[in-house]
């Protein structure tokens, strides 16, 4: 993967080196990519319960209880006292260096830390306490940050450090010196390279009983944590290609991947076995599922390959052939969810969608709100989280549609 896309961007860059050499005054903005690096002493030892911090870019969100977090990639979760509604405040951040999911059940919070699966006690939120961490039990998931215009990776000791993520930051440099740089620049980086809570629909971890279901861009990793403070690592099932979310209905685990939908028998919990799939072009695929349809955004442009973003909805009458039953037009779905006969859309800087699915082949749009940017919602029983641009946005079910109960920044 990552060899095609050191290919693809030396042949975006030939053209320019061949082209006639730029005006060295010249100075350009520049999208500049360098290893977020840390000591590996400090990484085993780095779970930690610390002050509320500003975030920095907002990642999946989950509810559990009286709290709600709010991830942010690579660095940790983001932790929100959720007592009262129309007043949450910040109640700390959790440090979890390479984290990109976590799942709670029982008091007891599984995340992801690179390639390892740690477990903390959360029933005392001022005194969290790691428990238990097993070590390269995942796979590593660190996507390439393909919105880079440049990769510096100068004094990165691989020996001694290890990368818990990418660290963006936008530069002005000069043109020429940029263009010189840039074959060195890219054989460098080639060779250095219940009692459970609900997550949204862009969760690769997912908790079902007495199991955790974790999913990599090819693999499920099954877990027995029936002892919560001692998970067993299962068999790892085979699943696919470029999976990014799972999601549960039933005796059933739906993934959605860049290539389509996969299904998975989980009557055998800890022995996930497949059922069917449903493809569709290369896209940005999370997948929901109610009834006997599974709803897909599908999010075109950047590293998602398509040109076009819309909602799929799939027949599930038959499992063992799921077929399109209607697609429809969207802008750039990310996350989405459903409730009753409501299915509510995140639909990128367009906002959220809240449409009535009666009638999936006559979806009938209830409310928009066009003045946020949306990432990833969760439909409660009693209100709607909604996550994006820094901001958790709760929403109260009316009659009426939607009605804000309280929105507070991230960002401060």
């Amino acid at each position: 993967m990552k060899t095609a896309r050191i290919l693809l961007l030396s042949l975006a860059i030939l053209p320019l080196l061949s082209c006639e050499k730029e005006d060295p005054e010249e100075f350009a903005e520049y999208l500049v990519a360098r290893p977020l690096t840390m000591t590996r002493e400090a990484f085993s030892n780095s779970l930690e319960m610390i002050a509320p911090q500003p975030i920095g870019q907002s990642g999946k969100v989950y509810a559990y209880g009286d709290f709600v977090f709010v991830g942010e990639p690579y660095k940790g979760v983001h932790v929100i006292d959720n007592r009262n509604p129309q007043a949450p405040r910040k109640a700390g951040f959790i440090r979890i260096p390479g984290n990109m999911d976590i799942s709670v059940k029982g008091n007891y919070l599984f995340a992801d830390s690179l390639s390892d699966l740690v477990v903390l006690d959360i029933s005392d939120m001022d005194n969290i306490r790691p428990v238990a961490r097993l070590e390269g039990v995942l796979q590593e998931y660190l996507p390439w940050p393909v919105e880079a215009d440049l990769f510096e990776s100068a004094g990165w000791d691989p020996s001694t450090e290890v990368q818990v993520g990418w660290e963006l930051t936008l530069e002005r440099r000069a043109v020429a010196e940029v263009q010189r740089g840039m074959m060195d620049n890219m054989f460098t980086m080639a060779e250095a390279a219940s009692d459970t809570g609900q997550g949204g629909s862009l969760a690769r971890f997912k908790i079902v009983a007495d199991y955790l279901y974790a999913v990599d861009s090819h693999t499920i990793n099954v877990f027995d944590i029936s002892d919560l403070e001692a998970p067993a690592a299962l068999e790892d099932v085979f699943a696919g290609f470029d999976i990014e979310t799972i999601f549960n209905y039933g005796d059933h685990l739906f993934l959605g991947s860049m290539r389509g939908m996969y299904i998975f028998d989980i009557s055998t919990p800890a022995s996930p076995t497949f059922v069917s799939e449903f493809q569709h072009g290369t896209a940005c695929d999370p997948v929901v599922v109610d009834g006997s349809y599974a709803y897909v955004t599908l999010r075109g442009g950047n590293q998602c390959g398509a040109l076009e973003s819309g909602l799929f909805i799939v027949d599930l009458a038959d499992i063992s052939q799921p077929t399109l039953a209607i697609s429809y037009p969207m802008d750039q779905p990310y996350g989405l969810g459903v409730r009753a006969q409501q299915l509510f859309i995140c639909d990128g800087s367009s906002g959220l969608k809240v449409y009535d699915k009666t009638d999936v082949f006559d979806l009938k749009l209830l409310d928009h709100f066009p003045d946020v940017v949306t990432y990833d919602v969760i439909p409660l029983e009693d209100r709607l989280l909604m996550v994006g641009d820094g901001m958790l946005s709760q929403y109260h079910y009316a009659e009426t549609g939607l009605e804000l109960l309280s929105r507070i920044s991230l960002r401060d």
